[in-house]
Protein backbone atom coordinates (compact mmCIF):
# COMPACT_ATOMS: atom_id res chain seq x y z
CA UNK A 1 0.00 0.00 0.00
CA UNK A 2 1.37 3.40 -1.02
CA UNK A 3 0.54 5.64 1.95
CA UNK A 4 1.55 9.26 2.32
CA UNK A 5 3.30 9.37 5.71
CA UNK A 6 1.96 11.32 8.62
CA UNK A 7 3.90 14.59 9.00
CA UNK A 8 6.45 14.44 11.82
CA UNK A 9 5.05 17.70 13.21
CA UNK A 10 1.60 16.12 13.53
CA UNK A 11 2.98 13.01 15.23
CA UNK A 12 5.07 15.02 17.66
CA UNK A 13 2.17 17.29 18.60
CA UNK A 14 -0.23 14.39 19.21
CA UNK A 15 2.29 12.36 21.19
CA UNK A 16 3.43 15.24 23.38
CA UNK A 17 -0.16 16.19 24.25
CA UNK A 18 -1.00 12.60 25.13
CA UNK A 19 2.09 12.19 27.29
CA UNK A 20 1.43 15.45 29.10
CA UNK A 21 -2.02 14.11 29.94
CA UNK A 22 -0.72 10.79 31.30
CA UNK A 23 2.81 11.49 32.50
CA UNK A 24 3.08 15.17 33.35
CA UNK A 25 3.37 14.49 37.10
CA UNK A 26 5.45 11.33 36.70
CA UNK A 27 4.71 7.64 37.22
CA UNK A 28 4.74 6.91 40.92
CA UNK A 29 4.28 3.15 40.49
CA UNK A 30 7.04 2.57 37.93
CA UNK A 31 9.54 4.85 39.65
CA UNK A 32 8.87 3.10 42.96
CA UNK A 33 9.25 -0.45 41.67
CA UNK A 34 11.47 -0.56 38.55
CA UNK A 35 15.10 0.65 38.76
CA UNK A 36 16.43 2.54 35.76
CA UNK A 37 19.10 -0.09 35.03
CA UNK A 38 16.62 -2.89 34.27
CA UNK A 39 16.56 -3.80 30.56
CA UNK A 40 13.58 -5.28 28.75
CA UNK A 41 12.21 -6.32 25.37
CA UNK A 42 8.52 -6.28 24.48
CA UNK A 43 6.46 -7.52 21.55
CA UNK A 44 3.53 -5.64 20.01
CA UNK A 45 1.26 -8.50 18.99
CA UNK A 46 -2.15 -8.72 17.31
CA UNK A 47 -4.67 -10.63 19.40
CA UNK A 48 -7.33 -10.60 16.68
CA UNK A 49 -7.45 -10.17 12.93
CA UNK A 50 -6.92 -6.48 12.16
CA UNK A 51 -5.59 -3.89 9.76
CA UNK A 52 -2.58 -2.18 11.30
CA UNK A 53 -2.35 1.59 11.64
CA UNK A 54 -0.34 3.94 13.83
CA UNK A 55 3.10 2.35 14.02
CA UNK A 56 4.94 5.68 13.56
CA UNK A 57 2.92 7.15 16.42
CA UNK A 58 3.47 4.06 18.58
CA UNK A 59 7.22 4.37 18.03
CA UNK A 60 7.25 8.12 18.67
CA UNK A 61 5.68 7.65 22.10
CA UNK A 62 8.58 5.52 23.30
CA UNK A 63 11.34 7.61 21.73
CA UNK A 64 9.80 10.74 23.22
CA UNK A 65 9.73 9.21 26.72
CA UNK A 66 13.32 7.98 26.28
CA UNK A 67 15.35 8.58 23.09
CA UNK A 68 17.48 5.50 23.84
CA UNK A 69 14.52 3.14 23.39
CA UNK A 70 14.51 1.20 20.10
CA UNK A 71 11.42 0.14 18.18
CA UNK A 72 11.92 -2.59 15.61
CA UNK A 73 9.05 -2.71 13.11
CA UNK A 74 8.00 -6.13 11.85
CA UNK A 75 4.97 -4.95 9.86
CA UNK A 76 3.77 -1.80 8.11
CA UNK A 77 0.67 0.35 8.38
CA UNK A 78 -2.03 -1.05 6.11
CA UNK A 79 -0.94 -4.66 6.64
CA UNK A 80 -3.54 -7.25 7.62
CA UNK A 81 -2.37 -9.06 10.76
CA UNK A 82 -3.71 -12.40 11.90
CA UNK A 83 -3.97 -13.27 15.62
CA UNK A 84 -0.52 -13.78 17.07
CA UNK A 85 1.28 -11.78 14.38
CA UNK A 86 4.05 -9.47 15.56
CA UNK A 87 3.80 -5.81 14.56
CA UNK A 88 6.88 -4.46 16.36
CA UNK A 89 9.38 -5.03 19.15
CA UNK A 90 10.48 -2.49 21.77
CA UNK A 91 13.93 -2.73 23.34
CA UNK A 92 15.60 -0.74 26.11
CA UNK A 93 15.14 0.30 29.70
CA UNK A 94 12.04 -1.17 31.32
CA UNK A 95 11.23 1.96 33.33
CA UNK A 96 10.52 4.29 30.37
CA UNK A 97 8.87 1.46 28.40
CA UNK A 98 6.33 1.10 31.20
CA UNK A 99 5.75 4.86 31.24
CA UNK A 100 4.92 4.97 27.55
CA UNK A 101 3.14 1.64 27.19
CA UNK A 102 -0.45 2.75 27.72
CA UNK A 103 -0.28 5.85 25.54
CA UNK A 104 1.44 3.94 22.72
CA UNK A 105 -1.20 1.19 22.84
CA UNK A 106 -4.05 3.68 22.98
CA UNK A 107 -2.91 5.21 19.70
CA UNK A 108 -2.24 1.88 17.96
CA UNK A 109 -5.47 0.24 19.13
CA UNK A 110 -7.63 3.21 18.18
CA UNK A 111 -6.04 3.82 14.79
CA UNK A 112 -6.01 0.14 13.89
CA UNK A 113 -9.67 -0.05 14.88
CA UNK A 114 -10.53 2.70 12.41
CA UNK A 115 -8.45 1.05 9.69
CA UNK A 116 -10.05 -2.34 10.32
CA UNK A 117 -13.59 -0.98 10.19
CA UNK A 118 -12.80 0.95 7.01
CA UNK A 119 -11.28 -2.11 5.35
CA UNK A 120 -14.45 -4.12 5.99
CA UNK A 121 -16.52 -1.56 4.09
CA UNK A 122 -14.00 -1.31 1.26
CA UNK A 123 -14.01 -5.11 0.93
CA UNK A 124 -17.79 -5.04 0.48
CA UNK A 125 -17.50 -2.98 -2.73
CA UNK A 126 -18.15 -5.03 -5.88
CA UNK A 127 -15.11 -5.83 -8.01
CA UNK A 128 -14.31 -3.01 -10.39
CA UNK A 129 -16.60 -0.50 -8.67
CA UNK A 130 -15.60 3.15 -9.04
CA UNK A 131 -17.19 4.01 -5.68
CA UNK A 132 -15.02 5.34 -2.87
CA UNK A 133 -15.60 4.78 0.84
CA UNK A 134 -14.92 8.08 2.62
CA UNK A 135 -14.87 9.34 6.17
CA UNK A 136 -16.65 12.43 7.56
CA UNK A 137 -15.89 15.12 10.13
CA UNK A 138 -17.35 12.87 12.86
CA UNK A 139 -13.95 12.33 14.37
CA UNK A 140 -12.60 12.34 17.93
CA UNK A 141 -11.80 15.97 18.83
CA UNK A 142 -8.08 16.53 18.49
CA UNK A 143 -7.42 13.22 16.72
CA UNK A 144 -8.75 13.94 13.23
CA UNK A 145 -5.39 13.82 11.47
CA UNK A 146 -4.61 10.40 12.97
CA UNK A 147 -8.06 8.96 12.33
CA UNK A 148 -8.11 10.18 8.74
CA UNK A 149 -4.70 8.58 8.20
CA UNK A 150 -6.11 5.35 9.66
CA UNK A 151 -8.98 5.52 7.14
CA UNK A 152 -6.40 5.61 4.36
CA UNK A 153 -4.60 2.63 5.93
CA UNK A 154 -7.87 0.73 5.58
CA UNK A 155 -8.17 1.56 1.89
CA UNK A 156 -10.68 4.39 2.33
CA UNK A 157 -10.53 8.02 1.24
CA UNK A 158 -10.92 11.29 3.08
CA UNK A 159 -13.74 13.82 2.84
CA UNK A 160 -13.04 17.51 3.52
CA UNK A 161 -10.39 18.20 6.14
CA UNK A 162 -12.28 20.95 7.93
CA UNK A 163 -14.96 23.59 7.43
CA UNK A 164 -12.72 25.72 5.22
CA UNK A 165 -11.81 22.91 2.82
CA UNK A 166 -14.95 22.86 0.70
CA UNK A 167 -18.53 24.11 0.46
CA UNK A 168 -20.95 21.52 1.84
CA UNK A 169 -24.50 22.82 2.21
CA UNK A 170 -26.35 20.74 4.79
CA UNK A 171 -30.05 20.61 5.67
CA UNK A 172 -29.71 23.25 8.37
CA UNK A 173 -27.99 25.63 5.95
CA UNK A 174 -30.90 25.15 3.55
CA UNK A 175 -33.41 25.78 6.33
CA UNK A 176 -31.57 28.88 7.55
CA UNK A 177 -31.33 30.60 4.17
CA UNK A 178 -34.66 29.65 2.66
CA UNK A 179 -34.08 26.83 0.23
CA UNK A 180 -31.67 24.76 -1.83
CA UNK A 181 -31.43 27.16 -4.78
CA UNK A 182 -30.80 30.19 -2.58
CA UNK A 183 -28.10 28.36 -0.62
CA UNK A 184 -26.29 27.22 -3.76
CA UNK A 185 -26.49 30.67 -5.33
CA UNK A 186 -25.01 32.33 -2.25
CA UNK A 187 -22.31 29.67 -1.92
CA UNK A 188 -21.33 30.08 -5.57
CA UNK A 189 -20.98 33.85 -5.14
CA UNK A 190 -18.91 33.52 -1.95
CA UNK A 191 -16.66 30.51 -2.56
CA UNK A 192 -13.28 30.76 -4.31
CA UNK A 193 -13.20 29.60 -7.91
CA UNK A 194 -11.19 26.54 -6.89
CA UNK A 195 -13.94 25.19 -4.61
CA UNK A 196 -16.71 22.86 -5.69
CA UNK A 197 -20.18 23.35 -4.26
CA UNK A 198 -21.83 20.32 -2.68
CA UNK A 199 -25.41 20.25 -1.45
CA UNK A 200 -27.15 17.67 0.71
CA UNK A 201 -30.66 16.72 -0.44
CA UNK A 202 -33.33 14.73 1.37
CA UNK A 203 -35.97 14.41 -1.36
CA UNK A 204 -36.25 14.10 -5.12
CA UNK A 205 -37.68 17.62 -5.25
CA UNK A 206 -34.58 18.99 -3.51
CA UNK A 207 -32.40 16.96 -5.90
CA UNK A 208 -34.09 18.58 -8.89
CA UNK A 209 -33.60 22.01 -7.32
CA UNK A 210 -29.91 21.36 -6.62
CA UNK A 211 -29.27 20.14 -10.16
CA UNK A 212 -31.08 23.11 -11.67
CA UNK A 213 -29.01 25.45 -9.50
CA UNK A 214 -25.78 23.88 -10.77
CA UNK A 215 -24.49 21.99 -7.73
CA UNK A 216 -21.19 20.28 -8.52
CA UNK A 217 -21.85 17.48 -6.00
CA UNK A 218 -25.11 16.23 -4.53
CA UNK A 219 -25.27 14.25 -1.31
CA UNK A 220 -28.23 11.87 -1.23
CA UNK A 221 -29.02 11.66 2.47
CA UNK A 222 -30.95 8.66 3.80
CA UNK A 223 -32.32 7.62 0.40
CA UNK A 224 -33.66 4.05 0.34
CA UNK A 225 -32.44 1.70 -2.36
CA UNK A 226 -35.33 2.20 -4.78
CA UNK A 227 -35.26 6.00 -4.49
CA UNK A 228 -31.49 5.98 -4.85
CA UNK A 229 -31.74 4.23 -8.23
CA UNK A 230 -34.33 6.78 -9.38
CA UNK A 231 -32.09 9.62 -8.17
CA UNK A 232 -29.10 8.31 -10.12
CA UNK A 233 -31.22 8.24 -13.29
CA UNK A 234 -32.34 11.80 -12.55
CA UNK A 235 -28.75 13.03 -12.07
CA UNK A 236 -27.67 11.47 -15.36
CA UNK A 237 -24.02 12.37 -14.89
CA UNK A 238 -24.65 16.08 -14.29
CA UNK A 239 -23.04 16.02 -10.83
CA UNK A 240 -20.80 13.92 -8.61
CA UNK A 241 -23.01 11.82 -6.34
CA UNK A 242 -22.29 11.09 -2.68
CA UNK A 243 -24.50 8.84 -0.55
CA UNK A 244 -24.70 9.19 3.21
CA UNK A 245 -26.95 8.07 6.03
CA UNK A 246 -28.15 4.58 7.00
CA UNK A 247 -25.17 2.96 5.30
CA UNK A 248 -24.70 -0.64 6.41
CA UNK A 249 -22.25 -3.30 5.28
CA UNK A 250 -25.07 -5.11 3.47
CA UNK A 251 -26.06 -1.98 1.54
CA UNK A 252 -22.57 -1.17 0.26
CA UNK A 253 -22.81 -3.40 -2.87
CA UNK A 254 -26.31 -2.11 -3.68
CA UNK A 255 -25.27 1.53 -3.38
CA UNK A 256 -22.09 0.99 -5.39
CA UNK A 257 -23.89 -0.89 -8.16
CA UNK A 258 -26.21 2.10 -8.54
CA UNK A 259 -23.14 3.99 -9.80
CA UNK A 260 -22.55 6.51 -7.00
CA UNK A 261 -19.13 8.13 -6.75
CA UNK A 262 -18.62 7.94 -2.99
CA UNK A 263 -20.23 6.62 0.16
CA UNK A 264 -19.47 8.66 3.28
CA UNK A 265 -19.68 6.78 6.57
CA UNK A 266 -19.35 8.62 9.89
CA UNK A 267 -19.23 5.32 11.76
CA UNK A 268 -15.76 4.39 10.53
CA UNK A 269 -14.40 7.01 12.90
CA UNK A 270 -17.05 7.83 15.50
CA UNK A 271 -18.00 4.19 16.19
CA UNK A 272 -14.82 2.26 15.47
CA UNK A 273 -13.94 -0.24 18.20
CA UNK A 274 -10.39 -0.22 19.53
CA UNK A 275 -8.85 -3.51 18.39
CA UNK A 276 -6.94 -5.89 20.63
CA UNK A 277 -3.23 -5.21 20.30
CA UNK A 278 -1.09 -6.16 23.26
CA UNK A 279 2.44 -5.41 24.41
CA UNK A 280 3.84 -8.70 25.72
CA UNK A 281 7.00 -8.71 27.83
CA UNK A 282 9.69 -11.17 26.83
Amino acid sequence: MNLAPLPELTIRDQVERALREDLARGDVTTDATVPMDVEASCVLRARERLVLSGLPVFEAVFTTVDPTLRVERRAADGDVLEPGAIAALVHGRANPILKGERVALNFAQRMSGVATKTAALVAALPAGAKTRITDTRKTTPGLRALERYAVRCGGGHNHRDDLSSAVLIKDNHVAACGGVAAAIERARAFAPHTSRVECEVDTMAQLDEALAAGADIVMLDNFDDATLIQAMERVGGRAIVEVSGNVTLARIPIIAEAGVDCISVGGITHSARAVDLGLDWT
